[in-house]
């Protein structure tokens, strides 16, 4: 018998999931009940120790993220008393909302039974067939707990994955970088001058803003401005030259597809991933310039303060010998991550992608991202093959990857042994709850709560990829694929069907 390679070999028991007593899915017709609304948000957590999740996030003693669970139980009339106040005009019933629908994540190994392959071959090869799907497809089923593949078709195709590359992306960067890594801007200034510089470390969430989506928690380029001030009135410094340097970045700056909403030009400094309007995803506006926009910006938060500046910002780089004045830092890499898996966010994604190339040493631009990239999924031994990391956003058609390997970063990230990885599952859009996923999934589809995954949209291109819980209460992950489509919505909707079915199926043998 052949050597099993890495990500086939059979994963611990443990994490195989509990089967409850009610967790088959009803059919298509139908309203959901809270529990099979929750049951997805439970499953995710079987990847950690009850203690990590006790340390890493809002999640409940029995593994759900506890904002979904309140959401799925305000869609139930009568609420409870878990969840008073919570939903506007309803008052709570007397009886608890939102039951526990799996064991604490302590609990043993339950036994839910491994779908077969000739099962999901009844559920999934018609719907393979639809020719919404185009001329080349590829489909991969895997068993989270055991690591085993019980569907194939295609599995080694190298297809565009579109943004369905972001989940490379993610694992590259968790790996490399680390979940904890925060991102540094700051500002120095040149010994025996007045000459302050406004050094770019690569954060594109830095907010110019006061308020809105993500402000609390990301870093404020206003509070820069007046740490900074602060710091320069204890020099006796009130008039400075300012300057801005993105240098930490090589290479252009435009992606391929450039001028385009869908992202910026990529730089070093930027505020608000140099969107020219109030959103925080999505496409928007953007700005052509933006680290001297956000110099800009913060000369005006720096004269708020009391510090006058002389001429124009312009671009410099900083000396080895200039002092430290002030910084700023982002969120962990771990929320940047699942922010960026959620919106499908570009900017972040490229970001991401420089920061992996940063710590492999190569020069932090697409061809030295790309590298690093490849770099980083090859040392956790993940099948790359012929894979191409074109850009780390997904949006570049040179972009190469298999379903294959979309599955096995997925469930290399469902190995307790790799905990840092966890943020690129929680970080996937729920069916029905978040992200590209939140009007994919009407309310009576099986899939709603269950699928949580990476969508990919291209002209020509439909990918979908993540983790679902079986009608048996089996975690699965996934990767559906197809390139040359000429029917987007026909295609999407194929694609979502393919991974209710998974959901709605009790493939066991």
């Amino acid at each position: 018998m052949p050597e099993l390679k890495p990500w086939q070999r059979p994963r611990q028991l443990w994490r195989q999931l509990p089967k409850p007593p009610a967790v088959k899915l009803p059919q298509v017709s139908g309203k959901l009940k809270t529990w099979q609304l929750t049951a997805g948000a439970a499953t995710v957590g079987l990847a950690i120790s009850a203690g990590a999740v006790a340390a890493a996030g809002p999640w409940d003693s029995s593994g759900q993220r506890t904002a979904e669970r309140e959401w799925a139980a305000s869609q139930e009339a009568g609420g409870g008393a878990d969840h008073a106040g919570r939903t506007p005009g309803r008052a709570p019933g007397t009886a608890p909302s939102a039951p526990s629908v799996l064991a604490g994540l302590g609990a043993p190994a339950g036994k839910a039974p491994v779908p077969t392959g000739r099962a999901l071959a009844d559920v999934l090869d018609p719907i393979m067939k639809d020719p919404a799907l185009g001329p080349d497809k590829a489909a991969v089923v895997v068993d989270a707990a055991s690591g085993k593949r019980v569907y194939d078709k295609h599995a080694d195709k190298l297809l565009t994955p579109a943004s369905t590359i972001k989940i490379a992306t993610a694992v590259a960067a968790l790996s490399s970088v680390g979940p904890d890594h925060r991102i540094t801007t700051k500002t120095v200034i040149e010994p025996d001058t007045k000459e302050v510089v406004l050094v770019g470390g690569g954060d594109p969430t830095l907010t110019a803003r006061k308020e809105g989506r993500y402000t609390d928690t990301a870093a404020s380029l206003r509070a820069l401005a007046e740490d900074t001030a602060r710091a320069l009135k204890a020099r006796d410094v009130d008039e400075v030259t300012l300057s801005y340097d993105t240098s930490l970045y090589s290479g252009p700056p435009l992606h391929p597809i450039s001028p385009n909403e869908n992202i910026t030009p990529v730089s070093a400094l930027m505020v608000d991933e140099g969107r020219l309007d109030d959103s925080s995803s999505g496409p928007a506006t953007r700005t052509e310039d933006p680290a001297g926009d956000a110099v800009r910006k913060f000369e005006g938060f720096l004269k708020d303060h009391g510090i006058r500046t002389t001429g124009q910002p312009g671009p410099s780089k900083a000396s080895g010998r200039a002092e430290s004045l002030a910084k700023v830092e982002s969120p962990p890499l771990s929320f940047l991550v699942e922010r960026m898996l959620t919106h499908s966010d570009n900017d972040i994604a490229e970001h991401l992608a420089r920061q992996t190339a940063i710590a492999a040493e190569e020069p932090a631009s697409f061809d030295g991202a790309g590298k690093a990239t490849r770099a980083a999924l090859e040392k956790l031994e993940l099948p790359v093959g012929d894979a191409e990391f074109a850009d780390g956003s997904g949006l570049d058609r040179a972009d190469r990857a298999s379903a294959l390997l979309l599955t096995e970063l997925l469930d290399r990230a469902a190995d307790p042994g790799h905990p840092a990885l966890r943020p690129v599952l929680t970080g996937l859009p729920i069916a029905g709850f978040t992200g590209t996923l939140v009007d994919r999934y009407p309310k009576d589809s099986p899939g709603t709560g269950l699928v949580r995954a990476k969508t990919g949209t291209l002209t020509g291109v439909n990918t979908l990829s993540g983790t679902v819980v079986d009608a048996d209460g089996r975690l699965l992950v996934f990767a559906f694929m197809t390139t040359g489509t000429t029917d987007a919505d026909g295609a999407q909707k194929a694609l979502d069907h393919m991974a209710s079915a998974v959901a709605n199926c009790g493939c066991r043998a």
